[in-house]
């Protein structure tokens, strides 16, 4: 009893002190000049970035704040300060009373197009540590918050998660108007729009849903938008976070949500009638509804002639299929049906597992787990001597292994085209989710052989029918069956063939390139 007592009375003491930190930030500004730049400095706890520049225009008290290095002291000085000390608008500046003097400043002497006019602490703290200024006058309760953000970003640089032969260079970076400009540049439509979130209580950053209107539909933009107002987190610091906030089942194993570093590929999913949520301070923009076949999809199959698209895109199925099911099939085969094993593979096979110690199953399992760890080290190492420790370190395990007779020079083989294949799927996370499932294929091959494949991949069908992206079934357009939209599934039929967007997305405006379509 004391102890629940105890338990709420702390509840009650934080729910206290959150409430009286909001009601903080929450309240109206003062008109003396003084207490609110005082209010300032208590609010941030006067840190040593904190620039208070004072000044007078004849009688008027004003003071200009902003923090050294978020904010662009040359438009500060040049646009703002300069202006306001010109000799001749001395004589009228101090006939006008304060309330006016501060339109008048807005309005003729501060040469920024992003101001402001704004009476509360919560939004000019919010304008200050995004990177903005404020303007103050002694006298009056509201102040001007200018836009006058610069910081150091990343230059444009290609993609280093999805890089092409053939195909632009550029990729976003983590600078949001940035990432916004480089998708108007791929898309000058007037129906290409831009609808702005804050996530965040304490980070309060800004997160932007790309979409095209007239071609995306309404409930899947209208449910986008309900789950990013859900969310309720102090950070989101990368698109990850949000991606596992808005899917639609964090249980299951593949990602509901595509991820990219490539404008084009985001700019070519808007004109299909998908969405883009771009976050500010991350590269990654996040791209939805997802479907397992538009996972095997690479922006290079349309740069392409259609015959080389189509290839690859077979070649990338072949190698999702080797991924998940090869370990499993060489230990149903090896363990349960050796019958079905042709006689001089199976007397290879036999000759060359002769003394070692275990099983088929412990012997994929360890080989695949080493190969995770080595595949692990290489990608946390800095890149050359990364790639050097994933070659010489599979090498040098491989053989020292086959040597010591703890593992067959086949199953050296099987998990080394596994480990191949597993790097021609071109979304890294879906290549996780098969890797991730190849381990329970093996278990299921290990306790029922061929039927314990066949049962696992029954169930992984089912979950995969009965998966969704934002209303739109993860197995479209295969179930339910679209049969228009296969000519960009497992083939990649020539250009002009495609002029319809997937009609698995219910888009408003169906045919690619039509004027008519609606508009909004």
């Amino acid at each position: 009893m004391a102890r629940r007592l105890f338990k709420n009375k702390k509840k009650n003491q934080k729910e206290q002190a959150i409430h009286k930190n909001n009601e903080n930030f929450s309240r109206n500004l003062k008109k003396d000049l003084s207490e609110n730049l005082n209010d300032i400095r208590t609010m941030l706890d006067s840190p040593n970035d904190l620039v208070i520049r004072e000044f007078h225009i004849n009688e008027h008290t004003c003071a200009i704040v902003y923090i050294d290095g978020l904010s662009d002291t040359t438009t500060i000085e040049e646009n703002v300060l300069k202006n306001l000390e010109v000799i001749e608008r001395k004589d009228q500046l101090a006939e006008e009373e304060n309330s006016n003097l501060l339109a008048l400043i807005h309005e003729e002497l501060i040469s920024i197009t992003g101001i402001q006019n704004v009476d509360t602490m919560d939004e000019l703290s919010l304008s200050l540590l995004s990177g903005g200024s404020v303007f103050l006058l002694d006298g009056v309760d509201r102040v001007l918050l200018l836009d006058t953000k610069k910081w150091e970003s990343r230059s444009i640089e290609e993609p280093v998660s999805e890089s092409l032969i053939r195909g632009p260079r550029e990729g976003f970076v983590e600078n949001l108007r940035t990432n916004m400009v480089m998708i108007r540049r791929q898309l000058r439509d007037p129906n290409l729009h831009f609808k702005t979130h804050e996530i965040g209580r304490r980070s309060k950053k800004k997160l932007v849903v790309a979409y095209i209107s007239g071609i995306i539909h309404p409930d899947i933009l209208k449910e986008v938008n309900r789950r990013l107002e859900a969310i309720d987190t102090d950070d989101a610091p990368e698109s990850g976070f949000i991606e596992q906030w808005i899917e639609d089942s964090f249980l299951s194993p593949f990602p509901q949500i595509e991820n990219s570093e490539r404008p084009d590929k985001a700019a070519s999913a808007l004109t299909q009638g998908k969405f883009a949520i771009i976050l500010d301070g991350t590269p990654f923009v996040l791209i939805a509804p997802a479907t397992i076949g538009g996972t095997f999809q690479s922006p290079e199959d349309y740069y392409e002639r259609w015959l080389i698209g189509t290839l690859l895109r077979g070649l990338r199925y072949l190698a999702a299929f080797l991924t998940m099911f090869l370990p499993a099939l060489y230990i149903a085969l090896v363990s349960y049906h050796q019958g079905m094993i042709p006689s001089q593979l199976a007397f290879s096979i036999a000759a060359t597992r002769q003394g070692v110690p275990f099983p088929a199953f412990i012997e994929a399992l360890l080989m695949a787990t080493t190969m995770e760890l080595l595949r692990e080290a290489g990608a946390r190492l800095p890149k050359t001597i990364g790639q050097t420790i994933g070659i010489v370190g599979g090498l040098v395990i491989g053989e020292a292994a086959v040597s010591a007779g703890i593992v067959s020079p086949v199953m050296v083989i099987v998990v080394a085209l596994t480990a191949v294949a597993s790097f021609t799927i071109p979304q890294y996370s879906v290549a996780i989710s098969f890797r991730l499932i190849r381990f329970g294929f093996m278990l299921a091959a290990a306790f029922l052989g061929l039927y314990g494949i066949i049962l696992a991949y029954i169930m992984v069908n089912i979950h995969i029918v009965n998966l969704k992206s934002f209303g739109v079934p993860y197995s479209a357009p295969f179930a339910p069956t679209f049969f228009k939209d296969w000519n960009d599934l497992l083939l990649r039929v020539p250009v002009p063939m495609l002029n319809r967007r997937p009609k698995y997305l219910q888009p408003e405006d169906n045919k690619a390139g039509d004027r008519e379509g609606k508009q909004v």
